[in-house]
């Protein structure tokens, strides 16, 4: 079998174009499909479509398939559990797999206090729980989220979510008492400042300005975060920032609740990407990487806090079989090495983009933990001016050579490969976005 790419017809092919025009009669148009042609099956670090091309995939169904597509002890794990029971519902019956995977959990969660675990089906599902659970136990109306956000599409996460106008356009009014504060984005500072010298000012904003005369800290029930923010740009913060943001929740008595909807699951090159800066929330949410492509999402929460009275939120397909069965072998995939090499996949690869960064003038900024890495495009370095068009032009002209990849931000592409990749998936894509990359800064004129 080949270990490159293979492009055999011009994207969408014949037979996806035919499926696209019926798709596209009866499927809803909010969905936005950034490559246009009809996966059909999938193995490891490749996709092939309706039409025999295969492509080498560096998006994982969004950070979803982390453990390879079609991983063969998931899928064992899945079939033996439904021939077993496809369905029992985890709010009305005990079944073994919940406990035990809440269980694990509970000892991979950072911090040393036992946990307990709310299943869900999703990750804006785990992040309304997180909502609903602070609210119940502090008794305080308000939220802090920061700007950028990503954390689901239902009304509450919604609410909380500040990363693009078209989430939210035309659905308000949103939840109220939601505060979005700046999010510690050193290559943009929203302060206009450097990070050496700045004395984490946004952090002091947060504390001197949004929680004194926007949102009094004693109205606050939680502030909710992403380690890393995703669709906001995969930006890393500081080091110094979350051991400071803890702080101050501790200093006023408010839950710290970390998504981890997107950077869980061993993608940093760690179980979870706010073990990278040493702090543990009180709170966490995690979801689709769970499962390795069974729906299932997670509210972690230290036992003191997640002990609701029965009945205060449920669920019907939280926890269900087939998806504890399917994280349970995903868990023990993680730990077995896929950790591991996700830490080890991801120096090589980020130490390659910075070799390409001194070429491309186009390449901002290049940043990432593991193989959970953003690539910022500029117009000049100078001015930082942002090139959306150049995330666009690489991910498309990419996906025509076989490499499928998703962008992020205004103007940024991510890698999130699944964590089974080997060197030479990784110097195939490099390759790959070389020379596509090369070719948009001719085409837009920049260098």
């Amino acid at each position: 079998m080949s270990d490159r790419p293979i492009i055999k017809t011009a994207l969408p092919g014949p037979k996806s174009k035919k499926k696209i025009k019926f798709d596209e009669t009866y499927v809803s148009p909010s969905y936005t499909r950034a490559h246009p042609t009809v996966l059909d099956h999938a193995d490891g670090p490749w996709i092939w479509d309706i039409d025999g091309n295969k492509f080498l995939d560096f998006h994982s169904g969004i950070g979803v398939c982390s453990t390879g597509n079609t991983h063969p002890k998931v899928v064992e794990a899945i079939i033996r559990q439904t021939r077993r029971a496809v369905h029992i519902s985890s709010a009305d019956f005990y079944h073994e797999l919940v406990g035990q995977l809440a269980k694990r959990l509970s000892d991979v969660a950072p911090g040393p206090q036992p946990r307990r675990t709310f299943f869900t089906n999703s990750g804006t599902e785990s992040v309304e729980a997180a909502l609903k659970l602070a609210r119940y136990k502090r008794r305080r109306p308000r939220m802090i989220a920061f700007m950028g956000a990503f954390h689901g599409r239902t009304m509450g996460a919604l609410s909380l979510t500040c990363s693009k106008s078209t989430q939210r356009k035309g659905f308000a009014p949103l939840l109220p008492e939601v505060t979005h504060a700046p999010y510690p984005y050193c290559y943009r500072c929203p302060l206009n400042l450097e990070h050496s010298t700045c004395g984490l000012a946004c952090l002091k904003f947060l504390e001197d300005e949004i929680l004194t005369r926007v949102a009094p800290a004693e109205e606050v029930a939680a502030i909710i975060i992403e380690p890393i923010q995703g669709e906001g740009g995969y930006i890393v913060p500081p080091d110094d920032y979350f051991p400071a943001l803890a702080a101050l929740a501790k200093k006023h008595d408010i839950y710290l609740i970390v998504d981890e909807v997107q950077s869980g699951m061993g993608k940093t090159g760690k179980m979870f990407a706010i073990e990278h800066f040493g702090v543990s929330p009180q709170i966490l949410t995690t979801a689709k990487a769970l499962a390795s492509g069974v729906p299932l999402g997670a509210c972690i929460a230290d036992r003191d806090v997640m002990d609701w009275p029965p009945g205060a939120h449920s669920t019907t397909f939280g926890g269900n079989p087939l998806g504890c069965a399917s994280a349970l072998a995903t868990i023990d995939l993680l730990e077995g090495g896929l950790i591991a090499n996700a830490a080890k996949q991801g120096k090589f690869v980020m130490a390659e983009l910075k070799k390409l960064q001194k070429r491309h003038p186009s390449m901002g900024d290049v940043r990432g933990l593991g193989l959970m890495i953003g690539i910022e495009f500029v117009k000049d370095r100078a001015s930082k001016k942002p090139a959306p068009e150049m995330a666009d032009e690489v991910m498309m002209r990419a996906f025509e050579k076989g490499l499928m990849l998703l962008t992020c931000g205004p103007n940024g592409i991510r890698l999130v490969p699944p964590l089974i990749i080997e060197r030479q998936h990784c110097q195939v894509a490099l390759e790959i976005l070389d020379e596509v990359i090369g070719k948009a800064e001719k085409k837009f004129k920049i260098g």
